[in-house]
C-alpha cells in the first residue's frame, strides 16, 4: 500500500478518513501508524497496568519496558480512591452478593431493579432535588451524549464551550451547534443575542472543571448571561463533584447554584469510584429522558456492584478528609512543579497539565517519565491543540508525599534532559 500520509507530522485525527482507502484499507494504514510510533518512542498510550488496579501506584508495561515497572501513577481520576475503600468494596460485593452479576435488560423492559432506584433518590438528594429528579446511565459519556440526542433537534441549537468534553458533541449530531471561545463571556453574550429568536430552545453547555486545563467555569456569569437572554443551561460537573466545593457538590457548589443550573450531568467513575454517569433536572426533564433516551430504552444498565456507589456517595459526608488531603497534595505538587517554572497554566483542580507545546518533545517526557518510575499522560492534537501538548497529570488523595517527591524529582530530571521549564 502506497503510504498517503507523513507519519512524522500525523496525529491519530488523521486517519479518521482517508481519501480513496476503504475501511479495512484504512485500518491497515493506521496499524503502519502505530507500528512507527512505537519504533520511534512515541507510543505513549493504551500501556498494560497490572496489580491492584487504581491507586497512586501501579505496575506498567509498555514499549520502553517490556516487563511490568512500579511507577507513582498521575493517571487516575479516582480522585479520592474509592475504588479501594473497603467500605465500598464491601458494599458492591453485597450487591453482587444479593442480585448477581449483571442487570439483564434495558431500564425500560425489565433492566430497572430497586438498587438502581435507591442509586437515583440517593444522587438527587445529594443534589438537594426531589427524588424523582435524577437518572443514571451506564456511562458518563452517554449520560451527556444519549441526553442531548433526545433533547435537542433540528429546530433547537446547543451553544457549546469550545473546550467541553467529546461526549458533548457527539450528542449534538441531530441540532445546530454554535461554540464560543473557553471562557469567553464577551463571544457567549454575543451568539446568544444573535441566536434569541432563532431557535426554539437555546442550551448553554459548559463543564465545571475542563479536563484537560483543570480550570473552572466562571459559572456565576455565564448563568447569568443564559438567564438574561432566556436560555438554559447544562454544567457538566464530572471532575468537580465529590472533590470541590465546602460538602464536595462541585463547582455548582462553589458559586451556589445548585438549585438553579437546569441539567447537571456527572460521572460514577471519578470521585465516586465505580463506572456510570446520570443526569440531575426537573421530574419532567428525567421522565422525558427515561422514555426518550436511546440508552435508556436500548442497553442495559449498571451491574449490581453499581450498590458500592450507595456506600461511596455517604463518604463524602461521613469521610471529608479524603477531599482535604486531596487538596493539600494539589497544592504540595502545583508549588513544586512551579519552583521549577514549569507552565501548570491555570488549573484550579486535581488536574495539573504540564504544558510543553512540541508533541515530539512531550512524547519524549512521558517516555522519560516513564523511565524514572511516574507513569503521567501524554496529551496531543487532537486531545488539545497541535501548540498545545503537555503532560497530564491527575492527582489523588492516597498520593503520599513521598509520591509526590518522586514525581517532582522524575520532572526535574525530564526539564535537565529536554528543557521543558519557561526560562
Amino acid at each position: 500500500m502506497k503510504k498517503q500520509i507523513d507519519f512524522t507530522k500525523a496525529s491519530f485525527k488523521d486517519f479518521e478518513n482517508v481519501p480513496d482507502l476503504n475501511a479495512f484499507e484504512r485500518a491497515d494504514l493506521f496499524n503502519e501508524f502505530t507500528s512507527y510510533m512505537k519504533d520511534s518512542g512515541q507510543m505513549n498510550f493504551r500501556f498494560l497496568t497490572s496489580g491492584v488496579g487504581c491507586g497512586p501506584e501501579m505496575w506498567v508495561t509498555s514499549p520502553f519496558n517490556k516487563v511490568p515497572k512500579q511507577c507513582v501513577s498521575l493517571v487516575s481520576n479516582d480522585y479520592l480512591n474509592f475504588t479501594q475503600h473497603p467500605g465500598v468494596k464491601a458494599a458492591a460485593i453485597e450487591g453482587i452478593q444479593k442480585y448477581g452479576t449483571g442487570a439483564g435488560a434495558s431500564p425500560l423492559i425489565g433492566g430497572h431493579h430497586d438498587y438502581h432506584e435507591q442509586l437515583q433518590t440517593k444522587i438527587a438528594g445529594f443534589f438537594g432535588r426531589s427524588p424523582d429528579s435524577a437518572l443514571i446511565f451506564t456511562t458518563g459519556y452517554t449520560a451527556n451524549s444519549s441526553t442531548l440526542l433526545a433533547m435537542l433537534q433540528k429546530e433547537d441549537v446547543a451553544i457549546v464551550d469550545m473546550a467541553v468534553h467529546a461526549s458533548v458533541y457527539e450528542g449534538l449530531k441531530d441540532t445546530n451547534v454554535a461554540m464560543f471561545p473557553h471562557n469567553n463571556l464577551e463571544r457567549l453574550e454575543r451568539v446568544l443575542r444573535e441566536s434569541e429568536a432563532k431557535y426554539r430552545t437555546r442550551l448553554v453547555i459548559i463543564d465545571g472543571v475542563y479536563s484537560q486545563d483543570g480550570d473552572l467555569a466562571k459559572m456565576d456569569e455565564i448563568y447569568r448571561l443564559t438567564k438574561t437572554y432566556g436560555g438554559f443551561l447544562m454544567v457538566d460537573d464530572a471532575h468537580g463533584i465529590g472533590v470541590m466545593g465546602e460538602n464536595g457538590r462541585g463547582v455548582i457548589e462553589m458559586y451556589d447554584l445548585l438549585d438553579k443550573v437546569d441539567i447537571i450531568s456527572g460521572t460514577l467513575s471519578k470521585a465516586f469510584g465505580h463506572i456510570g454517569g446520570f443526569i440531575v433536572s426537573t421530574p419532567n426533564i428525567i421522565n422525558f429522558l427515561k422514555f426518550q433516551s436511546r440508552q435508556q430504552v436500548f442497553s442495559s444498565t449498571s451491574t449490581p456492584a453499581a450498590a458500592g456507589l450507595l456506600k461511596a456517595i455517604d463518604l463524602i459526608d461521613d469521610e471529608p478528609q479524603w477531599r482535604k488531603q486531596l487538596t493539600d497534595n494539589v497544592a504540595y505538587f502545583k508549588k513544586g512543579l512551579l519552583d521549577m517554572k514549569l507552565n501548570i497554566g491555570t488549573t484550579e483542580s486535581a488536574i495539573v497539565p504540564v504544558k510543553i507545546g512540541d508533541a515530539h518533545k512531550t512524547g519524549n517526557a512521558g517516555r522519560l517519565l516513564l523511565e524514572a518510575g511516574v507513569y503521567a499522560n501524554t496529551i496531543v492534537y487532537p486531545g488539545v491543540s497541535r501548540k498545545d501538548a503537555r503532560i497530564r497529570t491527575s492527582l489523588m488523595a492516597t498520593h503520599t508525599r513521598e509520591h509526590l517527591d518522586k514525581a517532582l524529582n522524575a520532572f526535574e530530571y525530564v526539564n535537565q534532559k529536554l528543557h521543558i521549564s519557561q526560562e
